[in-house]
C-alpha cells in the first residue's frame, strides 16, 4: 500500500488549525472541573453525610458510563429542554439551536471530569498527614491558610503524575468532540480524508499531531513537577 505524502503534508497543515480550539476547551474544562472537584473531593474527606454519598453516587455513575454514551445523552437532550426553560418557562427568545457547540463539548468533558479529578484529589489530600492541619492551625493560621500554604502544595506534589495523565486523556476524548460538530483535529482531518478517502493518511496524521501535543504537555507537568518539588524541599527544612 503507497500513502499519499502530497497528501498527509496538506492534512497535517490543515489539522493544526484545529490544536486552538483543541486547547480551547482542555483550558476551559479544567477551569471548570478542578474547584468542583476539589471542593467534592474535601466533602468527601470530611465524610459530610449529605454531600458525601451524593459525590460517591456522582463519581460512580460518570465512572461507570462510557463517555461516548454521556455526548450523545447530553447533546441530545441538553439543547432540547435548555429551549423549553428559556422559551417556555422563562418566555425569552433565545435560540439555544444557535449556541456554539464548544459549550456543550465543554458541559459534556467537564461533567466527565470533575468524576475523575474529584478521586484525584482525594487521594491527593489524603497523602498529607492530618497532624500538619493540627500543627498549621495550631501556630494561628486559619483552615483556609493551612490550606493554601501547606497542604495543597504538598498534595499537588503527589497529585501531578496523575493529573497530567489527566490532562492528557481530556485532551485525546477531545477528539469525541467531533459527534457535536465541534471543528478540533479529528473532524478537520476527516472531512479532509473523505473527499479522496484517504482515511489511513488522516489517520496517521491525527495520531502524529496527538502525540506532538501531549508529548508538549507532559514536559510541561515535568517542569512544574520539579519546581513544587523544590518548593516541598524548602517547606521541609
Amino acid at each position: 500500500m503507497k500513502l499519499n505524502t502530497e497528501f498527509m503534508r496538506e492534512t497535517f497543515i490543515a489539522s493544526l488549525g484545529g490544536i486552538p480550539k483543541t486547547m480551547l476547551i482542555t483550558i476551559l474544562t479544567l477551569l471548570v472541573s478542578i474547584p468542583i472537584a476539589f471542593a467534592m473531593a474535601l466533602s468527601k474527606l470530611e465524610n459530610k453525610k449529605v454531600s458525601s454519598k451524593f459525590v460517591t453516587a456522582y463519581v460512580s455513575f460518570i465512572r461507570g458510563t462510557p463517555i461516548v454514551l454521556q455526548i450523545l445523552f447530553i447533546y441530545s437532550l441538553l439543547p432540547s429542554t435548555l429551549n423549553h426553560l428559556i422559551k417556555d418557562v422563562l418566555g425569552l427568545s433565545v435560540n439555544v439551536f444557535k449556541m456554539n457547540k464548544i459549550v456543550y463539548a465543554i458541559i459534556v468533558f467537564s461533567l466527565n471530569n470533575i468524576a475523575v479529578l474529584t478521586e484525584l484529589f482525594r487521594s491527593a489530600l489524603g497523602t498529607v498527614g492530618h497532624g500538619q492541619m493540627e500543627a498549621a492551625m495550631t501556630v494561628g493560621l486559619t483552615k483556609r491558610q493551612a490550606y493554601r500554604r501547606i497542604i495543597i502544595p504538598q498534595a499537588l506534589v503527589a497529585a501531578l503524575p496523575n493529573l497530567c495523565n489527566t490532562v492528557i486523556g481530556l485532551i485525546k476524548n477531545t477528539s469525541l468532540a467531533f459527534l457535536m460538530a465541534v471543528q478540533e483535529i479529528t473532524a478537520i482531518s476527516k472531512m479532509k480524508a473523505a473527499a479522496g478517502y484517504y482515511y489511513i493518511e488522516a489517520y496517521l496524521m491525527i495520531a502524529l499531531i496527538y502525540i506532538i501535543v501531549c508529548t508538549v504537555v507532559q514536559l510541561l507537568f515535568a517542569l512544574i513537577e520539579h519546581q513544587l518539588s523544590a518548593y516541598k524541599k524548602r517547606l521541609a527544612v
